[in-house]
């Protein structure tokens, strides 16, 4: 029974969109997204604007923060997939 109201509330739930992001994938950051954030907030507001041109690679996938390695000699960022786009 308690199966069946799991299935219920899932249905009942409004659909979220998940963006699948994957080690290799070439990303940037987007601006309006990451300047209205949270981190932003917390963060230098001196950002560089390769960050927000691209492409980084990610390197690894930890819950929601992707590692993400520029093609700078800069060292590599923890960045929300949130803020992350294809490039």
């Amino acid at each position: 029974m308690s199966e069946q109201n799991a299935k219920v509330d899932d249905s009942q739930s409004t659909p979220k969109t998940i963006k699948k992001l994957r080690k290799g994938d070439l990303v940037k950051v987007e601006r309006e997204k990451y300047l209205n954030s949270l981190e932003a907030k917390a963060s230098d507001d001196d950002l560089p604007e390769y960050i927000f041109q691209g492409p980084g690679e990610v390197l690894l996938i930890k819950g929601d923060y992707c590692q993400v390695r520029w093609r700078r000699p800069v060292p590599d960022v923890w960045i929300h997939s949130h803020h992350i786009v294809l490039y």
